[in-house]
């Protein structure tokens, strides 16, 4: 069953309508807001945690858990740092938000600092959204003129939001490797623990939160961590912004339920796969970094945290990349594989250079040029980088390997034995 429109939360997703003050007030946000805050810090995050709300950058990690992390009586000043570092291939949920609808992004920061006690917020957005830098900053502009946010504003609580625009590195979407690039080093992960919430900004607890989950927060405290928690599916609550690129006869971004079946997401909102269902050879469900799910596994697939799990992926971002048969399925892993061995800040032994060999090993395999003995030997080397690095790089490179291995393994092969044939012919 499809959303229905009043349960949105993005009521201006495709930019249709102002995104401005006035075009956001109309749409309900900054509706009660000094209400929550006169609520208490304990009560929002008792109701986060009610809503079942968990992170929408990838991890999943429950939201009202994460908050309640922070000290409540510590010296030192407490940060929110929201992440638009949206890096993952395939993800472009976060610059819709910023671009169409920023001050729900803008009244979730004020909500959620004031939750852990914070007076600061920074916004750590992609180097490359320049345009959503633009438009949130006017957001900003008017919520300060307004006397929204700042100084004795109107709330009773004083907030400052300043943007920080990063320089294009994937590196910083990981929350450290972005505290690093905020304080002004180069951006490379750091070792935990430490803890954000302990040592995080200037050596202060920090919660680094994703665009989507700090932009949600307004409405369900207006409607109730019940009514959020009432859609989807259990432990994978709300709704959630998809994004569905690749060979598809429509690619859009879209809020859906939690647990909406793949082929119901993709009939609906994007005129199916190119070519037809039947057409369709594989999809990565949750951005690059996830393992791809072959077309049979696709059918009676649900889109939650769980159900990718179960079947040794992930939902990441949403971020769906559908491939009909046409694509090239080992290439396009290669490219993926190369794109990870860009972006390795290099300095994890098993990162810096395994990424690198498992990139021109999938490019010999892309071209049959290999023995079917090192299909099993990428395999191994995939599992000796996952998990042995100080941030989650090393994962999201060796993942996509081994689902590639995993369900795809007798294309390597038939690569490998066509290549054999055809210069054992010449040869002969």
């Amino acid at each position: 069953m499809l959303l229905e429109d009043k349960d949105r939360i993005f009521r201006n997703l495709y930019g249709v309508h102002d995104s401005g003050l006035d075009g956001a007030r109309k749409r309900g946000a900054w509706d009660g807001t000094k209400f929550f805050i006169d609520k208490g810090h304990d009560w929002i995050i008792s109701e986060v945690k009610t809503s079942g709300l968990r992170g929408r950058g990838g991890a999943g990690f429950p939201t009202g858990l994460k908050w309640s992390f922070m000290p409540k009586a510590d010296p030192r000043p407490s940060y929110l740092v929201i992440n638009a570092d949206e890096s993952e291939p395939g993800s472009c949920k976060d610059r819709e938000i910023m671009r169409h609808d920023p001050h729900l992004l803008i009244e979730g920061a004020l909500l959620a600092g004031f939750a852990m006690r914070a007076h600061t917020s920074y916004i750590y957005i992609r180097g490359e959204f320049i345009r959503e830098r633009e438009r949130l900053q006017r957001a900003i502009d008017e919520a300060y003129a307004a006397k929204l946010i700042g100084k004795n504003n109107v709330h009773g609580w004083d907030f400052d939001l300043y943007i920080a625009h990063g320089a294009g590195a994937y590196i910083c979407g990981e929350e450290t490797a972005l505290l690093e690039s905020l304080e002004g080093r180069k951006g490379q992960p750091r070792l935990k623990p430490p803890f954000p919430a302990n040592v995080g900004l200037y050596g202060a607890p920090t919660t680094v939160n994703n665009v989507e989950s700090i932009a949600v927060v307004g409405d369900i405290l207006r409607r109730g961590g019940h009514w959020f928690a009432s859609l989807g599916l259990p432990n994978n609550t709300g709704t959630k912004l998809f994004q569905i690129s690749g060979h598809v006869n429509r690619p859009c971004v879209v809020e859906e339920e939690m647990g909406i079946p793949l082929r119901q997401l993709i009939d609906e909102h994007c005129g199916g796969v190119r070519g037809g269902w039947n057409n369709l050879l594989a999809v990565i469900p949750g951005g690059s970094s996830m393992p791809l799910i072959p077309a049979e596994e696709c059918e009676t697939l649900s889109m939650d945290f769980d159900s990718l799990t179960k079947l040794k992926s992930g939902l990441g971002t949403a971020a769906i990349i559908v491939l009909d048969k046409s694509a090239d399925v080992v290439k396009a892993i290669a490219r993926i594989a190369y794109f990870y061995k860009h972006e390795s800040c290099g300095q994890c032994t098993p990162c810096r250079e395994g990424t690198g060999w498992m990139w021109r090993v999938l490019e010999r395999m892309a071209r049959g040029e290999a023995q079917k003995s090192e299909i099993d030997k990428l395999f191994d080397v995939s599992k000796q980088i996952e998990g042995h690095t100080i941030c989650a790089l090393g994962d999201a490179a060796a993942w996509p390997v081994q689902g590639l291995i995993r369900h795809f393994r007798p294309e390597i092969e038939r690569r490998i034995d066509a290549y054999q044939a055809a210069h054992r012919e010449a040869a002969e």
